[in-house]
């Protein structure tokens, strides 16, 4: 079986820029992101889709995502966000560990609730270090 790289990302054997972490729950800048402060939830423990998440580890997830929601707007001066989420290769799911997307949303910015209708952006060199820092400012205040 191939190795997931979101539980590399939880073990620290692939860098990434995490905004926050907790027992149950990580969160990270997505390296391609649909739009800049796209962050990705995800649980610590490795379950493919959100059906064989435990509730109690949902709840967790869901306070997270709320958080991430409302310092992503503050730190990229979003409007509003999307939350998106898929099971299943059938329903676009491309990394098989559970996860959550929280976009922030801005007028005219090519997507359409919340998928990606245009090529994915990438990060100046030094930014998304930035981004991290500053969202994980936010997170702590």
């Amino acid at each position: 079986m191939e190795e997931c790289m979101f539980c590399k990302i939880v073990e620290k054997e692939i860098p990434s820029s995490i905004v926050y972490g907790d027992s149950k729950v990580i969160a990270f800048l997505d390296i391609k992101p649909a739009n800049k402060g796209h962050v990705l939830v995800i649980p610590k423990k490795h379950y493919v889709t959100l059906i064989e998440i435990p509730d109690s580890t949902l709840g967790e997830i869901a306070k997270v995502i709320k958080k991430i929601g409302k310092a992503v707007m503050k730190v990229t001066k979003a409007k509003d966000f999307n939350v998106v989420q898929s099971n299943g290769i059938a329903a676009g799911q491309l990394v098989m560990h559970a996860h959550f997307h929280v976009i922030p949303r801005f007028s005219g910015d090519g997507l359409t609730t919340g998928t990606l209708s245009r090529e994915p952006l990438s990060y100046d060199e030094g930014e998304a270090k930035e981004l991290m820092k500053r969202i994980r400012q936010v997170i702590a205040e």
